[in-house]
C-alpha cells in the first residue's frame, strides 16, 4: 500500500505537546509519511527533534528525569522573563547537537512572534535550536530571544496552530494538532500524589534560592498570566482553524495536564497516540 504523505501542524500548549510524540508514533506505524512540519512552541520543539532524527533520544531523556531535575533546569535569572533558558538549551544541545534546518530530511518551519513589529515570524533556515528557542519563548516565563536583530517570543501569541506555512506543500493530507481544545472530563486525578510531590520539591528548591513560594501559587502573577495566555491561545486557535481548516484536526483537551507537567510524559504520549488512532480510524 502506498504511503500517504502528510504535512503535520503541531500546536503550542506546554506539556500537552508531548501528545505530539504519540501522534507521530501512530502515523509512523500506520503507513503515513511526514514530509513537512510546521510547529509552534512545544510543537516546534517536538517537530524539530523529529525532523532531525533525535525525538527518541529526547523522549528517553525526558522519561529519565524527575520533578527536581526539571526544576533545576530553570535558571531563574532571566531578563524580560523569569527564566533565561540557557540551562535548558544546553541540555537540548547535548541531545541534538549543532544542526541547521536546511540540512533536515523533512521540511521544517518554527513559528515565533516579533513583539516589536507585532507579526509572526517563520523560521525555516539557520540553527534548529535557535529556531526552537525563539518559538518556545513563553512571555513572562522565558527571556525573549534575539534572532537576526528581532526580539522574538512564543509563536502562540499570534498563531498557536500554524497551518499557513504548509499551504504550498504537495502532500496528501494536512493534519493539525490543537492543544487547546475544549476541556473534557479527562484529567489526571490519579496523579494528585505526584502533583503534591512536585509542589513540595518546588518549595524546597525556591527556599534554597531565597525566592518566595508565592511565585508559583495558583493566584500568583505568573500563574494568572500563564492562564490568561492559554485562554488567548485557545481563542485564536479556534479562529485560525475555522478560517483554514486542515484535512484532519486532532484535538487535545486543554485540561489534559498543566503547562509544566513534563514529568507525566509517558501518560501524555500514550494519550496522544490513542487520540490520533481514534481520529484517523
Amino acid at each position: 500500500m502506498k504511503q500517504k504523505s502528510v504535512s503535520l501542524v503541531l500546536g503550542s500548549g506546554g506539556a500537552r505537546g508531548l501528545a505530539h510524540v504519540g501522534i507521530i508514533k501512530y502515523l509512523e506505524e500506520n503507513n503515513y509519511k511526514i514530509e513537512s512540519i510546521s510547529g509552534c512552541s512545544i510543537g516546534a520543539l517536538i517537530g524539530g527533534f523529529y525532523a532531525s532524527g533525535k525525538l527518541d533520544e529526547y523522549v528517553k531523556w525526558l522519561e529519565g528525569v524527575d520533578a527536581f531535575d526539571m526544576i533545576k533546569l530553570l535558571d531563574l535569572k532571566g531578563s524580560g522573563g523569569l527564566v533565561s533558558g540557557d540551562k535548558l538549551m544546553k541540555t537540548l544541545h547535548n541531545i541534538v547537537g549543532d544542526c541547521d534546518i536546511e540540512t533536515l530530511p523533512i521540511k521544517f518551519t518554527a513559528v515565533a512572534t516579533d513583539i516589536n513589529e507585532e507579526k509572526e515570524i517563520w523560521i525555516n533556515k539557520g540553527s534548529l535550536l535557535g529556531a526552537i528557542r525563539a518559538s518556545v519563548s513563553l512571555p513572562i516565563f522565558f527571556t525573549p530571544y534575539l534572532h537576526n536583530g528581532k526580539l522574538l517570543v512564543d509563536g502562540g501569541v499570534l498563531n498557536p496552530v500554524p497551518i499557513a506555512p504548509t499551504f504550498h506543500d504537495e502532500t496528501d493530507l494536512t493534519i493539525a494538532v490543537n492543544l487547546g481544545a475544549k476541556d473534557t472530563k479527562y484529567d489526571l486525578l490519579e496523579k494528585k500524589i505526584e502533583k503534591n510531590k512536585f509542589k513540595a520539591t518546588l518549595k524546597e528548591y525556591l527556599a534554597k534560592l531565597s525566592l518566595p513560594e508565592s511565585m508559583f501559587k495558583e493566584d500568583s502573577i505568573y500563574m494568572v498570566a500563564n492562564k490568561s495566555f492559554e485562554t488567548m491561545q485557545s481563542s485564536i486557535a479556534r479562529v485560525k482553524l475555522a478560517a483554514y481548516p486542515p484535512d484532519i484536526e486532532i484535538d487535545i483537551p486543554g485540561n489534559l495536564c498543566a503547562t509544566f507537567d513534563f514529568n507525566k510524559s509517558k501518560e501524555i504520549i500514550d494519550y496522544g497516540y490513542k487520540v490520533c488512532k481514534n481520529s484517523l480510524e
